[in-house]
């Protein structure tokens, strides 16, 4: 797989059927290794191992109703009172980041609410604070570190 922007990281993986899986240690099973489950990986680990988030407020490839369609979230990171401070999208390294990317995490998150956007093909990370008040976001250098609210 390509070297992504992001620290190292030691991932476990098995083959099956002439198939690559990666370990997921949010959802506890192995998952096919695709670009995007690669950036996927990266991004859980990120948010474990630097930004310092617990395991058990991570969530990972969820459905959720937009405008009555069944949608697919990346990850998700929770406040402690459940609802959600993070929503990352992730693209395979491949795809380019472009305003549709940022107008579908956008979409998802008028239902969710998170109060900080993450979009990253691995190469390139973006992130976001929501102004919820003016319908606007400002863009960041960083996530925030870990800090119960």
């Amino acid at each position: 797989m390509q070297i992504l922007n992001f620290p190292h990281y030691t991932f476990r993986f098995k083959n099956s059927e002439n198939k690559t899986a990666i370990f997921d240690v949010i959802r506890k099973k192995f998952i096919i290794l695709t670009p995007e489950e690669w950036v996927r990986q990266h991004v859980v680990r990120f948010l474990l191992e630097q930004k310092e988030y617990p395991l058990s407020l991570i969530n990972v490839e969820k459905v959720l109703k937009v405008n009555g369609l069944r949608k697919r979230y990346d990850v998700v990171v929770y406040n402690t009172d459940g609802t959600i401070n993070i929503l990352v999208e992730c693209k395979a390294p491949q795809i380019q980041i472009a305003q549709v990317t940022f107008d579908q995490i956008a979409q998802y998150n008028m239902t969710l609410q998170a109060n900080f956007l993450m979009v990253t093909n691995g190469l390139n990370h973006y992130f976001c604070q929501m102004d919820f008040e003016n319908e606007k976001y400002q863009f960041l250098k960083d996530l925030p570190n870990y800090g119960p609210l």
